[in-house]
Formats: C-alpha cells, structure tokens, sequence
C-alpha cells in the first residue's frame, strides 16, 4: 500500500518485489517535527548465524536506495556493542560519496561509567576509521536517548546538550534538504556538460571511412588522455569527469562512435546560462532572510554597549593575563578572578549565567569585560537584571537575541 500511494515517496521500492515490501511497513504518527520528516528504521542488523540465513530480498540494494535520498543517514550504535558485522560492514560501505549526510549516535552511554565511555568511545572511532575511507571525522552523538531518567548522573550535562544539538540537526533538515538538492541538480548539469564534450570528442576524432573499430579500441584505451586534451580545451576541472574504468565499461558496449550526435552549440550555450545564471538565482529563493537590524558601517559609531572603551581595555588587559586558550578561559580560572571582587557567590552565580551566552562553562573576552561590568555594578549599589537589556548585551552576542 505504501509503494503505491501517490503521496508517498515510496514508489520506486516496487522494483524490489514481494520479497521486501510485504517487510515494508509504515505508521502516521501525530508529531509536530513529523510534519516536515520522515524517519525510516532499517531492521535490526544480522549477525554471526543469522547472517548466513540471508533475506527475502537484496539488503544492499535497499538500503542502498534509501541513502541515495535520505538527507540525514544516523548509525546507531549501543555503549556496551560496538561490533561492526560484514551486513553492517557493507551497508555502511554503502556510504560511500554521502559521509556528509551521515551521523553516528552512540547510545546508552549513560550505562557506563566516565573511564569506560572514554575507552568505548574511542574503540568506536577506531572501528569506523577501518570501514568509513574519509579524512574528516563523522560527528557522533553521545548519549542516552529515551524518555527514562538516565541511570549515571554523572554526564547528565553532555547528554542534554548532545541532545539538543542532535534535535537541531534533525530541525535544520528541511532548509538543508532543498540546498541538498541544488547540490545534485548542479552535480548532474555539470556532469551533462562534460559527458556532452567527451561524447563529442571522441567523435571528432573518428575516420570517416576505414578503421573505425581499431580506432575506437584506441580510443578507450586511452580514455584518460582524452579526458586531459579536454581539460585543457574546454576548461573543464578533472574532478567533473565520470570515472574512468567506468566510462571505458560503458564506451565498450557502444557500437560505433561516429554515430554521436556533434557538438551543439545552441546546447552548450544553455548548459552555460543554466550553470551561470539560473541556478545561482535558484540559490536566492532558499537563503535565509537578511536581517532587519541596520548593519553598523561605521568603525567609530557608538556600538550602544554600557561597557566603555576604556573599561574593556582594562577587563581585555586582565583576560589576556590568565593566559585563554582558544580565545576563552575556563570556569575554574574566571571563579578566582570573580571571587576576588568580594561578591556573594549567589550573585556571581547570576553574573555568570547571564554572561556565558553559549553556555560552554567558558568566557570570551566580550563575555569576560561583561562579568566584570556586572560585578562593578553591584559593588557601586545596583542590582543585576533578571534578563539582560540590549545595552548591556555585547555587540557581538546580539545574534542569540530576538527582537
């Protein structure tokens, strides 16, 4: 039923028989973040016996047809099972050109003691490194992701922020989802381009009469060549040409090349005006709305801070002394400078929440001069807000807050 509603994406899953959509099931669910999402389970990974047993249908292919439409592919993994199967194994080499869209959640990490998450995190990451071939890291969610109280108190402040930017991800899914496939229609009209040039190349330097089929043979077997004399020509980057064992795989079922259709050059300048003009206007639809707020253009206008200039210098003077790492210093070398006001702890307790704006447990400098401003305040009669006014908010933080 699912394969043939027209208002499911489903359809193409037809071509897998019986054999895999009487396994196929779906459920409507009264969820606000479903509205926009849809989230799609794979069954429980085979392994050791039952791996042998095989399925009713091609795994390979079927998960293979779901990352290629998916916009976010999440791997999970539980904190006390981190073996990678030979179907787990090939699912994940699967991946293979969509390791950007892929996210790694490990999950009931709260079962597990401090020690032994480091160690099981890392056997992890050594784990994926042997079957994900890429250079950059794949982001991996810690956490314990259910509605039960969690059983180790002890990472409680991880796992609710690991939580929260997982939800974030999956929030951002529908703008990403529309960049994503600008990226493939731009990935596809250069990929027209230059199959159009290698088409026409090889046509052009076919003989008119005799020896066609030697010629041919020739020219698949240096088919790379080809592909240079056409970077050089055409301008067109190496990394826009198809494989090239591929390409010689398919040329080699080609019956004669002089029967390509030439160059056109009313096509050519489309697939220029597509590439140069329509598809960047096509980026200005989906881009984020410019903000209201007037852009200070001025480096001498009055940022409208409270801290002064010669007050920052000051504060900047002292931050830069406790030695930041990154550009912030911790909580526990801010508590002794902030202690050394002679506050009441309640209150600083206060200053700092209201200053650490990204709530990492560090300050920045902006943050840092903030803290202290607030601290001077007190020590001269005032009181620290309940929220902060705009003016007392850093001109470089002002992006956390809406009007």
């Amino acid at each position: 039923a699912l394969s043939v509603d027209a208002e499911r994406p489903f359809h193409g899953l037809n071509a897998f028989g019986n054999g895999f959509l009487t396994k196929f099931e779906g459920s409507l669910c009264d969820a606000e973040i479903l509205e926009r999402i849809t989230f799609v389970d794979t069954p429980g990974i085979l392994s050791g016996e039952k791996q042998r047993l095989g399925r009713s249908y091609d795994f390979s292919k079927v998960c293979e047809w779901f990352v290629q439409r998916a916009d976010l592919i999440l791997l999970l993994f539980d904190a006390h099972k981190l073996d990678i199967s030979d179907e787990f194994k090939s699912a994940i080499e699967l991946l293979k050109g969509n390791e950007d869209k892929v996210r790694v959640v490990l999950n009931k990490a709260d079962s597990i003691g401090s020690q032994q998450l480091m160690r099981v995190y890392g056997a992890l990451m050594w784990s994926l490194g042997k079957v994900v071939k890429t250079p950059e890291v794949l982001r991996v969610y810690i956490g314990s992701f259910w509605d039960q109280p969690y059983s180790n108190e002890e990472f409680r402040k991880l796992f609710e922020a690991e939580q929260q930017d997982l939800l974030a991800d999956l929030l951002s899914l529908p703008r990403n989802s529309a960049i994503r496939k600008i990226n493939e229609l731009v990935k596809r009209a250069r990929l027209v381009r230059t199959h159009m040039h290698i088409i026409c190349q090889l046509k052009s330097k076919m003989p008119v009469l005799i020896g066609k089929e030697a010629k041919q043979k020739d020219l698949i077997k240096n088919l790379a060549n080809e592909y240079k004399e056409i970077e050089r020509v055409k301008k067109i980057p190496l990394g826009d040409f198809p494989d090239v064992v591929f390409m010689q795989q398919r040329l080699a079922l080609q019956q004669d090349f002089s029967e390509f259709q030439p160059e056109s050059e009313r096509l050519t300048k489309t697939m220029e005006q597509v590439l140069t003009i329509d598809l960047p206007q096509l980026m200005k639809v989906i881009q984020p709305p410019k903000s209201s707020e007037p852009e200070i253009t001025n480096p001498f206008a009055d940022s409208g801070w409270d801290v002064t200039s010669v007050a920052k210098n000051t504060y900047d003077d002292i931050f830069y002394s406790l030695n930041p790492k990154n550009g912030k210093i911790s909580g526990a070398i801010a508590r002794d400078t902030l202690m050394n006001t002679g506050i009441d702890t309640t209150i600083l307790r206060k200053i700092w929440e209201l200053s650490d704006f990204e709530k990492d447990g560090q300050l920045d400098a902006d943050e840092f001069a903030l803290a202290l401003h607030l601290t001077e305040v007190v020590k001269m009669g005032g009181k620290v807000p309940d929220v902060l006014p705009m003016t007392l908010v850093p001109p470089s933080k002002r992006k956390f807050f809406r009007k």
